[in-house]
């Protein structure tokens, strides 16, 4: 059902509108003027906090507690990256429309989702921006930094999910309106789309001022940005931008102090990306009270998409888990990781489909889990009879439920994660690639240097599938593949297929792609270029639109590796 949405920004703050879905917000009272705000005690940290309250565990689109895609920047993750071909998405449910590019146009609700969003984050940037002043004192220093950082974070990701043409194809693509904390509600009318060049010069402004306010500043915990972050989104800005030098410059300055997973810490069935270690430069977190946890069985809530390893008769629950709806990896790129990758080990072989008793299939999962059976069952066999997946082949166990067998037996400790934002491991590829920009050799031997740390027996070359059009050189191609396989599931594969101007490949032999999205697709998809919600153009007088995106027309031909 299509639904009413009004959004209306107003002097640095975006108060969202009502339909069936958005509880109403009267204009006048949604949020509390700068002197209502600076006079409160402890003000502005707790502006400062509110930053980051709602970037996990609240159902910010919508004030029930049913929508189980409602749950914060990680559900963006989701959206973005089933829309590409590295998430093969069997039962079409709650990300279905990214996943087959349906219902995304500017009257559908599901525009809603990125403007509710990503602009209620940015009012509060805009709100502790404003508290700050033009120079902080001392004591607001870190708080200002840390609302320019999360800022430019914000404006990145809306640039990049909204632009039709990445910045380095073309630099007059228009992304979306900037809003800061000094516009004035009669600009809001008429309120053009910055271009990629203004609107990454406006985010490196930020970024510039984050890392002079974060100077110095020592940070409790990785959920809050420190000067290395704001170095580590440097560095993605100027990979965006091609400024190779800048990008290898950025990269390697937001290494210090951080280590490489290791194998082990990859793979480890307890604490595998569900607790911060040496290798995460920033994070966000659920917690036990959230009420994407305690409401709706806790399954509106990353952990239910991504955490299978939940006991089917004690809790019941979860969408992955127990539902049978995974979100499972790409067959063909499963195939490409090698047996010596430590990072294939995250993800159920497809041969186990093929074994011929229960006993055997028990015996080969139990490599995966100390809950085989779970994994069988729960996946959605006939044996379960509550799921729709009948395979095991690519179910997911990168992302872990946390807290161990109590985790495993209740949601509500299982889902209590952690979810990484910036891991170091973005920065060695980052470098790398920016290096071999420069000179080749040099990209490679990083490159390598960095393959060999999740497979001792890497070669150069090795993954340069001819697939691979020709908007990028083999070099390049080489480090897509082990972003691809790296980063699977944290919310970069859609940003790398527009970056890197490439298609999709869903439609091939032995494809696990739900029937009727199994396309190809040579260019980039339309549907990966966001249209702006309807009301914001209606009364935006300068704000124009991207196309509402066709869905291909039943399944591809298959391509022949």
């Amino acid at each position: 059902m299509k639904n009413k949405i009004l959004s209306i920004i107003a002097a640095g703050a975006l108060m969202t509108g009502a339909t069936s879905c958005i509880k109403e917000i009267d204009p006048q009272t949604s949020y509390a003027t700068k002197d209502q705000v600076a006079n409160a005690p402890g003000a502005f940290d707790n502006a400062v906090s509110a930053i980051t309250s709602t970037l996990a565990g609240q159902f910010v689109y919508d004030s029930g507690d049913t929508r189980a895609n409602d749950f914060g920047l990680p559900a963006f993750f989701l959206m973005r990256d089933v829309s590409g071909q590295d998430i093969a998405y069997p039962y079409i449910n709650w990300f279905g429309a990214w996943y087959g590019a349906d219902h995304l146009g500017p009257s559908w609700a599901n525009s809603q989702y990125p403007w509710t969003y990503y602009f209620k984050w940015i009012k509060s940037c805009n709100e502790v921006i404003s508290l700050a002043g033009e120079e902080p004192d001392a004591d607001k220093k870190a708080g200002a930094g840390r609302a320019y950082f999360y800022r430019a974070y914000f404006y990145l990701d809306l640039a990049r999910m909204f632009a039709q043409k990445p910045y380095g194809a073309d630099k007059n693509s228009e992304t979306v309106p900037i809003v800061t904390e000094k516009t004035a509600v009669a600009d809001l009318a008429n309120n053009p789309r910055a271009t990629n060049e203004e609107m990454y010069q406006f985010i490196l402004s930020d970024l510039d001022k984050a890392e002079e306010y974060l100077a110095g500043y020592k940070r409790e915990n990785k959920y809050v940005p420190d000067q290395s972050v704001v170095y580590g989104m440097k560095a993605r800005v100027y990979l965006d931008m091609q400024d190779w030098a800048n990008a290898e410059a950025y990269a390697k300055k937001a290494q210090t102090g951080y280590t490489l997973m290791s194998a082990d810490e990859y793979t480890d069935q307890e604490t595998g990306f569900n607790t911060p270690n040496g290798a995460w430069m920033l994070g966000l977190t659920y917690k036990s009270d959230d009420p994407n946890i305690t409401k709706n069985d806790g399954d509106s809530s990353w952990g239910s998409m991504m955490c299978i390893e939940i006991d089917p008769v004690a809790s019941g629950c979860g969408y992955a888990a127990n539902y049978g709806q995974p979100f499972c990896i790409d067959y063909h790129l499963y195939q490409t990781i090698p047996a010596t990758d430590c990072r294939k080990k995250c993800y159920v072989d497809f041969a186990i489909d093929d074994m011929a008793t229960r006993a055997e299939k028990l015996e080969a999962l139990s490599a995966y889990s100390a809950h085989p059976d779970w994994l069988l069952d729960g996946s959605g066999t006939a044996a379960h009879g509550r799921g729709y997946i009948y395979t095991v082949g690519g179910l997911p166990l990168k992302f872990r439920v946390a807290g161990g067998e109590a985790g495993r037996a209740n949601q509500y400790i299982g889902w209590v994660v952690a979810v990484p934002m910036m891991r170091v491991e973005e920065m060695y590829l980052i470098e790398a690639e920016a290096a071999g920009m420069q000179n080749e050799a040099r990209g490679i031997e990083l490159l390598t240097k960095f393959a060999k740390t999740r497979d001792a027996n890497y070669e150069y070359g090795t993954h340069n599938e001819a697939y691979y059009n020709t908007s990028t050189s083999k070099f390049q191609n080489e480090c897509w593949w082990q972003r691809r396989v790296e980063f699977w599931g944290e919310g970069l594969a859609t940003f790398d297929i527009k970056r890197l101007q490439k298609g999709i490949i869903r439609s091939y032999a032995g494809t696990n792609h739900a029937d009727q999205y199994q396309w190809n697709v040579e260019t980039t998809p339309e549907w990966m270029n966001l249209c702006i919600v309807q009301t914001e153009t209606n009364y935006n007088n300068a704000c124009t639109n991207n196309p509402e995106p066709i869905a291909p027309s039943g399944n591809s031909a298959p391509y022949a590796w």
